[in-house]
C-alpha cells in the first residue's frame, strides 16, 4: 500500500488511540490470562490443598503453554498474518480462562493454564509486533520520535488488565464466598472480562495501516539477511538477562498476595496495593519512554531489573503496609518496562523485516526464565523461611538479570 493510504490511514485513527487499543493485546495475554492468578492462588490453595510448589507449577504450566505459543508464532504470523492471529488468540485466552472455572483436578487446572499460555503468547507477540509497526509509521508520516512511548503504551496495558483483575476478582471471591469452589466464579468473570477487551482489540488490528511492501528478494538481500540472523545472535548478554528477569518478576507476580495475606492484610487492602500495582504499570509507558528511545544497548534493562529487585525485597523486608503499597508501586512501575526495553533493543538495532524474528527470540528466553521461577520459588517457600526466602531468591534473580544486561552493546558497537 503507498505511503499515502498509510498516511490517511493514521490520520483516521490517531496513533495514540491505536496504541491505547493495541494495548489490550498485553491487558488479555498477561494482565488478565497470567497475573489475575495471584488473586486466585490463596483461595485455590486452600480449598484443594496445594503445596506452594504445586500452586507455583500453575503458572509454570502457564509459561510452558507461552513458550510452546512463541516458538510457532513467527510460522503462523507468516501463514495466516498478524492481526489474525492477535484476535484469533484473544478468543482462545478467554476461552481456555472459562475453562478453567469448571474443573477442580490439578492435572485438568494444569491443562487450562498450559493452552492459556499457548494463546497468551500468540497475543503477546503479534501484538508486540503491531505496536513496535505502529512507531515505524508514525516515523513515516512525520510523526514525532515516540516509538518507545508507543511501546510502553502496549505493554502498559497489561497494567489496565491487572487493575481490573484487582478490581474484579476480590469482589466475585466475596460474592461467591459460600459456594462450593467459590473461585471458580472468578475465572468465568475474568473470561467474561477478557471477550471485552478481545472487541476493542479486534478494532485496533483492522484499523493498522499496513506495512510497508518488502523489497524483491536479491542476492543483496540474502547477504543482508544472513548478517541479520548473526546480528540476532549477538544479543546474548540482553538474552542472558531476560530469561533471569522471568525468573525473577514471576516469581514476585505469583506469590506476592499470597505474601501480603500471611502477613495479616486485608481483602481491602489487597486491592488497594494490586489495583495501585496496575496503575503503575499504565503510568509507565511515559515514565521510561525517554530512557528507551534514547539508549540502543542494555542500560535501560539492567537500571530497570536493578530496581525491580529492591521492589521485590521491601514486602521481605517489613510488613508495614507503606512499605507493601512502596514495593507495589515500584514494581508495577517498572516490570513491564524490561520487557519493552527488549522490543525496542530489537527496533533500534535490527531492521523491520526482522523484527518479529528477534521479539520471537526474547519472548521465547523469557518464557524459559518463567518456566523455572514459579516453581522453583514455590519450592523454596515449602521450606524454612517460607515465602520471604522465596521472594529474596527472586530479588537475586533479578540484581544477576541487571548485570548480565548492562554488559550488552548496541550491534554496531559490537566486534
Amino acid at each position: 500500500m503507498s505511503s499515502a493510504l498509510t498516511s490517511s490511514s493514521l490520520r483516521a485513527q490517531p496513533t495514540l488511540r491505536l496504541a491505547f487499543a493495541l494495548s489490550m493485546g498485553a491487558a488479555v495475554s498477561l494482565g488478565i490470562t497470567r497475573f489475575a492468578y495471584a488473586l486466585l492462588l490463596p483461595p485455590m490453595r486452600d480449598d484443594l490443598g496445594w503445596s506452594y510448589a504445586l500452586a507455583g507449577g500453575m503458572n509454570t504450566a502457564n509459561a510452558v503453554g507461552y513458550l510452546v505459543g512463541a516458538l510457532v508464532t513467527p510460522t503462523l504470523m507468516r501463514r495466516f498474518g498478524v492481526a489474525r492471529l492477535l484476535i484469533v488468540g484473544a478468543v482462545l485466552a478467554s476461552v481456555f480462562m472459562a475453562g478453567s472455572g469448571f474443573v477442580t483436578d490439578a492435572p485438568a487446572l494444569l491443562l487450562q493454564r498450559l493452552l492459556a499460555g499457548v494463546a497468551s503468547a500468540w497475543v503477546f507477540v503479534a501484538g508486540g509486533l503491531l505496536a513496535a509497526r505502529l512507531g515505524e509509521a508514525d516515523a513515516r508520516t512525520g510523526g514525532a520520535a515516540r516509538g518507545g512511548l508507543l511501546l510502553g503504551i502496549y505493554y502498559g496495558g497489561t497494567g489496565f488488565g491487572i487493575l481490573l483483575s484487582a478490581l474484579l476478582v476480590p469482589q466475585v471471591l466475596r460474592w461467591a464466598s459460600d459456594v462450593p469452589h467459590g473461585w471458580t466464579w472468578a475465572w468465568w468473570a475474568l473470561a467474561l472480562a477478557s471477550a471485552a477487551a478481545t472487541c476493542l482489540l479486534a478494532w485496533a488490528a483492522r484499523a493498522m495501516p499496513d506495512p510497508p511492501a518488502a523489497a524483491t528478494p536479491s542476492a543483496v538481500s540474502a547477504m543482508q539477511s544472513e548478517a541479520e540472523a548473526a546480528a540476532l545472535r549477538q544479543f546474548g548478554w540482553a538474552l542472558a538477562g531476560y530469561a533471569l528477569f522471568g525468573m525473577g518478576y514471576i516469581g514476585y507476580m505469583t506469590f506476592v498476595i499470597a505474601l501480603l495475606w500471611e502477613q495479616g492484610a486485608s481483602a481491602g487492602f489487597v486491592t488497594l496495593f494490586y489495583a495501585l500495582l496496575g496503575i503503575a504499570c499504565v503510568a509507565s509507558s511515559r515514565l521510561w519512554a525517554g530512557l528507551l528511545d534514547r539508549y540502543r544497548g542494555g542500560q535501560p534493562q539492567a537500571l530497570l531489573n536493578g530496581l525491580l529487585g529492591v521492589a521485590t525485597l521491601l514486602p521481605v523486608l517489613s510488613p508495614s503496609a507503606p512499605v507493601a503499597l512502596a514495593s507495589g508501586v515500584l514494581f508495577g512501575g517498572v516490570f513491564l518496562s524490561v520487557v519493552a526495553s527488549t522490543t525496542a533493543l530489537v527496533r533500534h538495532n535490527l531492521p523491520p523485516a526482522r523484527w518479529a524474528q528477534g521479539i520471537s527470540l526474547f519472548t521465547i528466553v523469557f518464557a524459559l526464565g518463567q518456566i523455572v521461577g514459579p516453581t522453583v520459588t514455590g519450592w523454596i517457600s515449602d521450606g524454612p523461611g517460607g515465602l520471604a526466602r522465596g521472594l529474596v531468591a527472586s530479588a537475586i534473580a533479578l540484581w544477576i538479570a541487571a548485570v548480565l544486561a548492562s554488559r550488552q552493546h548496541a550491534l554496531k558497537e559490537i566486534g
